[in-house]
């Protein structure tokens, strides 16, 4: 038998193949894939960049940007939207977890983001 990693579409599975001599049958098949451990993905923001501020505001699920509805700069009270995120066709804010400043935006409309990624930073 032989063991192979394969990637498809992004999926990671393990594949064993028998081997089996050649007597004009059809090749072996391959055995049932099994869902390999995806590799772990690097953060996009893990820290706040240099300048940012001290509070970090981040996506509570995975999605797609929708919309920006605060600017650098901008005084914000706690519960103020601060990015609209889409997941599964749905439009989720993101608020300001307290009353500041925000310091950064660090996505833009159409960003993919995951659970936790650091959307904006305030003061």
């Amino acid at each position: 038998m032989k063991n192979y990693t394969i990637t498809v579409n992004g999926n990671v599975y393990d594949v064993t193949v028998e081997e089996g001599q050649s007597t004009g049958a059809p090749a072996p098949r391959a055995a049932a894939p099994k869902a390999a451990p995806a590799p772990a993905a690097a953060p996009k923001a893990a820290a706040p960049a240099a300048g940012a501020g001290s509070v970090t505001v981040a996506a509570s699920v995975p999605g797609k940007v929708f919309k920006v509805e605060a600017s650098v700069g901008q005084a914000v009270k706690t519960g103020d939207n601060i990015v609209i995120l889409e997941a599964m066709k749905m439009e989720i804010p993101v608020v300001a977890p307290q009353d500041g400043t925000v310091a950064s935006i660090n996505v833009a409309v159409g960003d993919a983001v995951e659970n936790g990624d650091v959307l904006a930073t305030m003061n």
